[in-house]
């Protein structure tokens, strides 16, 4: 078991395309349990990127999110990004409690009845971008309205103001580098608890078949408290919108510029749901680490002796090109041997609703494949601009024809 390590400082870089961060690739390969310092904050946290060493990470209790809130923890950005009564900082039993109240709308029967409505949606959003004529740029057009349309219908926001939601999202999912746009989040947080808290007081007096009118109705029965009300409607609504957007943005990315990708999904459509998976593995995601947690007593990790009271941070992404895990992870491979990514995260604090994100792309990628299946870049992959500063990897704009 070893204690004495170097600090690695770790400052997540804009990055364009699909390249893997240097710095995470290193530690993946040379210093799988690394201690780090991060841009804001104070002290320092361990990293952990291997696959495994990840799953032992977020599922064992002895590391806990709920210790985190009021510690001055080194961070990616000086704000933290959820509301403090946030599924985030909970640890079982406490996070079972706040999750039961909307496993049924996320469960995968609950999903497949929005399916329907998602192939609708993207019908008419294609529809839309054929009409305008080429070339279409197919951010602005499909990718950026289709998740927050979904979402947004999910949860019972209604569609006037989902453009508010997309500004918001952008701010509190980006990196805020100085005290003015930390400020700046911090302002957002508090007005979108209000506006939430306002749609929930609607919904209490005139319930309606949305996810809203659920959460409200388990707040008046006890099972939530109206503060954990407003962090799940704003977790859901700002990563069910602006992730899936980056996200899918960036699968698209992928198999347009690996033309026999596309090619294949075009002539096998029934590979698609296995594409998907090695689509949600292969991207690289997230800009950084995630979530801290805080070790609540000394635990062996990869060989490595973290301490009670230590800040500890995974990697998902690295994790996802463990190479003892899957062989050559660079490379987009739909025949891969199937082994459960965790694009979604593991344990606990498993994504909400991993099912509909799943099925969203899945139904975009399927009804581009369908109705464009001449779909290709309208400029050099080069030319591309990508989203700068933020939290999660994706496109600002991907112009097509077809």
């Amino acid at each position: 078991m070893t204690r004495q390590r170097s600090v690695h400082y770790y400052e997540p870089q804009d990055i364009v395309g699909l390249a893997f961060d240097p710095v995470l690739d290193d530690l993946l390969r040379n210093e799988p349990v690394a201690r780090i310092r991060l841009p804001y904050g104070e002290g320092e946290a361990w990293l952990v990127t291997r696959y495994h060493d990840v799953k032992f990470v977020t599922s064992d209790p002895r590391f806990s999110r709920a210790a985190v809130p009021g510690r001055p923890v080194p961070k990616m950005t000086k704000h933290f990004v959820p509301l403090d009564r946030a599924v985030s900082y909970s640890d079982p039993p406490e996070h079972a409690r706040v999750r039961k109240v909307v496993a049924k709308p996320f469960s995968q029967a609950g999903v497949e009845r929005l399916r329907p409505l998602a192939q609708r949606t993207a019908h008419n959003l294609v529809d839309a971008l054929v009409a305008g004529g080429r070339p279409g740029e197919l951010v602005r057009q499909v990718l950026h309205p289709f998740p927050t349309m979904m979402i947004g219908t999910v949860l019972g926001v209604p569609a006037s103001d989902w453009p508010q939601m997309s500004s918001w999202a952008e701010t509190l999912l980006s990196v805020a580098a100085d005290q003015e746009a930390a400020d700046r989040a911090q302002a957002i947080k508090a007005q979108a608890g209000e506006y939430f808290r306002g749609l929930a007081r609607q919904r209490r007096e005139r319930p309606c078949e949305d996810l809203i009118s659920v959460l409200v109705a388990a707040v008046d029965d006890g099972a939530l408290v109206e503060e954990e009300l407003l962090a799940l409607v704003s977790l859901m609504q700002f990563n069910g919108g602006h992730t899936v957007r980056t996200n899918t943005s960036t699968m698209v990315y992928t198999l347009l510029t690996r033309p026999h990708l596309w090619a294949r999904l075009r002539t096998e459509p029934e590979v698609l749901p296995r594409a998907v998976e090695e689509l949600l593995r292969f991207v690289p995601h997230k800009s950084g680490v995630g979530q801290p947690r805080i070790a609540t007593e000394d635990v062996e990790v990869g060989g490595v002796l973290i301490r009670s009271g230590e800040v500890v941070y995974v990697s998902y992404v690295t994790a996802n090109w463990d190479s003892t895990v899957y062989p050559n992870p660079e490379q987009v491979d739909f025949d891969r041997p199937e082994v459960p990514h965790l694009a979604f995260g593991h344990g606990p604090h498993y994504c909400m609703g991993p099912g509909l994100a799943r099925m969203e792309a899945q139904v975009l990628l399927s009804t581009l494949v369908q109705r464009l299946p001449e779909l290709r870049l309208a400029v050099p992959a080069e030319q591309l601009p990508w989203l700068s500063r933020s939290l999660v990897r994706g496109l600002v704009e991907i112009p097509v024809t077809w």
